[in-house]
């Protein structure tokens, strides 16, 4: 883009950049348009992403043989996993009627990479690759003796004895037949109907098409108001953990950072015997279905009469015809077509960024079913989603002028030519964009600290196994048009998460008749301070948050960066001037408000209790507008030195993030405690005992202890960091039962199943209450940690 920024004129570049969405119809996005036509340089750009032969996202035979040939050299070295790697590779790349010696490379390669799976232990992803093998070659001897012996392995007798037949009918040596005959004699007989292991399905439900049912008495209302606009309101009274809305993506795309490891349909992790994109080389996916979903074609070649198969049995025939038909995946899957556009070789899907590769998909989609005229004219109407182009920063503004021009040519020239490069169609495109940076929703997974979460056996810690944690993985980008219309709060009152593509939203409290639905757009109170949220919030969705987390007093805000008073028996805060002067503004307009304007308004008495334990002056003013002064501690008034703090404070996260890069690569050592209890006790010495620094130190700590076999001490500091984050969100916040998986790991690894036992009940009621029933297969060590501690 930096290219096509430099051949834009002064004069034009301001224009663009101070436009609003009046000047989009009238002005800056046609004379961009036609300045872009008319230069060369812009041509040349927009070629190299559009054009399918200058591309690298197409398929290519050289490079597939080459990858080839590298992993038949880790088989026969016994690398495995190299070899896997290769194989998989080579897939992605290789031409779908390409010959290698005498048999398709596709299917030679599948069934390579089934050798591999089975020499790794993984049976039944061995068993579906000679599975594909057999779809595109139906006389691969080979395939079909491989096939036998995974069955075999599988108990599929009757299944094996079937494949090892068909093999025998195509094997033409002697010794070869002989073979085959005495490995049909070692299959134990058994006629039972064989479990279908042809077909990927994830451990967990999310890899399945289902979504929960919203209760039939749950009733919601869409309203407008003037402070934020459209908005979800409960009709009726709802109880806690209600599913109040379930929604499939109207469009999605995954994220560029997860394309090698999740599958681009469904967004679940991808299995080892992932299946390529027929056409190109981007997209892998989990399993056949979502491979036909996204709009791809499966890999085939039809069955031809063949001499071998003439005299078989016709039980034998039907095997064949069952084993290597294609038809029950084309019957039984929905084609959603999303990535069918992309399909063509070129590069633009793989190079620009996600947002414009949402918003192709969505103006294709709309396309494709008839909607959208060619010239996009009618783009808002249908998808009827707010935007905030006009509140958009100067720099953003021709970002989006730049991606609409190029995005609109791409599509046009790769894959709809009768998409109409036009004023209308760059302004609806730009528009479009703009509505997806406000309303899209990121769809995410939660990922433990290891590859694969395994409780660990009491004593049992490697100095190289970090202590079991979760992460939030962001694996794509999605438009839901319902989803869209929950607004945000700060301390929202329903949690959101996915199975597959599919959204899911919650109650995390009970909810009254009337009373706003919101959820998290990312900041919450605990997690940031207050000035910090609204920034965030003004600079990425434009608007000024007033929600209950912003309006009125909380002890979270208030402690969350605050510092400690100089008097030691003191449990007061001293704010920073930030701070200060953004809590300030809270409390003015907080007692500023009819007491009686909404119940969200009203402190309860546990607020008081907490805010009056570390600024009890704040609650002792009378009405007015006061001012919180800095550097006063909000309880006894004592005076602290804010930036000698700061100074101290700094030096000591120096120290540990000193440790923490040695954690990270493997250099854990138990003299490393020293300098970290060291920082902690100087980060107490300055912080407030509730301040999140201390708990984020609190963790490294643990960490640092687990590490070293200080089981005891990483319990004691992983208790200490729950007990301060349970103060800036609550007990049962959800990001409690994240660390109480940290815990429960470090309690099982110490033996105390008693202790462990009972956390790992409390984050089962946590995640129960943000997760319903999925909890139990969305986090799979919940079982685990439950039959470790009955265990022991």
């Amino acid at each position: 883009m930096e290219k096509l920024k430099s051949l834009i004129p002064e004069d034009l570049l301001q224009t663009v950049r101070s436009s609003s969405v009046d000047d989009l119809l009238s002005s800056s996005s046609s004379s961009l348009l036609r300045l872009f036509l008319g230069l060369p340089q812009f041509h040349r750009v927009v070629s190299e992403l559009s054009d399918p032969g200058l591309g690298c996202c197409g398929k290519n035979e050289e490079t597939s043989l080459d990858l080839k040939r590298r992993g038949n050299l880790c088989f026969r070295s016994h690398d495995f996993d190299d070899a896997l790697r290769f194989y998989s590779k080579a897939l992605r790349v290789a031409p779908p009627h390409a010959i290698d010696g005498d048999k398709s490379l596709l299917a030679s390669l599948f069934l390579n990479r089934a050798n591999v799976l089975h020499n790794l232990g993984l049976v039944e992803e061995s068993l579906r690759d000679c599975h594909r093998a057999l779809r595109i070659d139906p006389y691969y001897a080979k395939a079909w003796y491989r096939r036998g012996k995974l069955n075999t392995v599988l108990g599929n007798y009757k299944d094996a004895s079937l494949d090892i037949t068909v093999s025998m009918s195509l094997e033409s040596s002697p010794v070869g037949l002989k073979q085959l005959q005495n490995e049909l004699k070692a299959i134990p007989v058994n006629n039972k109907t064989s479990k279908n292991h042809d077909e990927y399905h994830p451990s967990s439900n999310a890899g399945v098409d289902y979504l929960p049912r919203v209760q039939s008495e749950v009733k919601l209302r869409c309203v407008s108001t003037k402070e934020k606009g459209r908005g979800m309101v409960s009709e009726c009274d709802i109880e806690q953990a209600s599913v109040i809305h379930v929604e499939e993506p109207f469009s999605v795309v995954i994220s560029k950072n997860c394309r090698e490891t999740h599958c681009h349909f469904c967004l679940n992790e991808l299995p080892d015997d992932s299946v390529p994109c027929p056409s190109c080389s981007i997209p892998v996916y989990c399993s056949e279905s979502c491979q036909i979903r996204s709009g791809g074609m499966l890999s085939t070649n039809k069955m031809d009469k063949h001499h071998n198969f003439q005299n078989l049995p016709d039980d034998i025939v039907e095997h064949i015809t069952g084993v290597t038909s294609v038809d029950k995946y084309y019957s039984e899957t929905e084609s959603i077509q999303e990535h069918q556009h992309e399909c063509r070789g070129a590069n633009w899907s793989a190079v620009l960024p996600s947002d414009a590769v949402l918003a192709g998909r969505v103006i294709m989609k709309l396309i494709n079913q008839g909607k959208a005229t060619m010239d996009l004219s009618n783009l808002q109407e249908i998808l009827e989603l707010s935007h905030s182009y006009s509140e958009m920063s100067p720099e953003s503004k021709l970002e989006l002028h730049l991606l609409s021009i190029v995005l609109i040519w791409c599509l046009s020239k790769s894959c709809c030519p009768d998409l109409l490069i036009c004023e209308a169609s760059v302004t609806q495109t730009i528009i479009l964009l703009s509505q997806i940076k406000v309303n899209s929703i990121a769809v995410v997974r939660m990922k433990s600290s290891g590859d694969s979460f395994q409780c660990i056996p009491s004593g049992n810690v490697s100095a190289k196994e970090p202590i079991q944690s979760l992460e939030q993985i962001r694996v794509g980008q999605a438009i839901y048009k319902s989803g869209s219309l929950f607004n945000h709060s700060c301390k929202p009152n329903i949690h959101l998460y996915f199975l597959s593509r599919g959204l899911v939203m919650r109650t995390t409290e009970f909810v009254p008749m009337g009373c706003p639905l919101e959820l998290s757009y990312g900041p919450e109170v605990g997690k940031w301070d207050c000035k910090d949220r609204i920034r965030f919030l003004e600079e990425e969705y434009f608007f000024h948050c007033r929600c209950r987390g912003c309006s009125q007093i909380n002890i979270s805000d208030l402690v969350i960066n605050g510092y400690c008073c100089v008097n030691t028996n003191c449990t007061g805060v001293v704010l920073d001037s930030k701070v200060a002067t953004c809590e300030s503004e809270k409390l003015n307009l907080f007692l500023a408000a009819p007491k009686s304007l909404d119940r969200h308004f009203q402190v309860s008495e546990k607020v008081y209790a907490d805010v009056g334990e570390v600024a009890s002056s704040l609650l002792t003013k009378p009405r007015g507008s006061f001012h919180i002064e800095p550097e006063i501690c909000l309880k006894c008034g004592s005076r602290c030195d804010v930036e000698k703090s700061h100074v101290e404070v700094n030096k000591a996260w120096n120290h540990l993030r000193r440790v923490d890069e040695l954690m990270n690569s493997g250099h854990a050592n138990v003299s490393m405690l020293s300098d970290c209890l060291r920082s902690i006790a100087v980060l107490r010495t300055s912080l407030h005992v509730y301040n999140k620094d201390i708990a984020d130190a609190e963790d490294k700590v643990a960490q640092a202890c687990y590490l070293a076999g200080e089981l005891r001490g990483a319990r004691e500091h992983c208790e200490a960091s729950i007990k301060i984050l349970k103060r800036l969100y609550e007990d049962e916040h959800v990001v409690i039962g994240n660390e109480m998986v940290k815990l429960a790991s470090i309690q099982l690894a110490s033996g105390d199943s008693s202790a462990a036992w009972d956390t790992t009940k409390i984050l089962s009621q946590i995640f129960s209450k943000y997760y319903g029933s999925h909890a139990q297969t969305l986090f799979c060590y919940l079982p685990c940690f439950k039959q470790e501690a009955v265990r022991l």
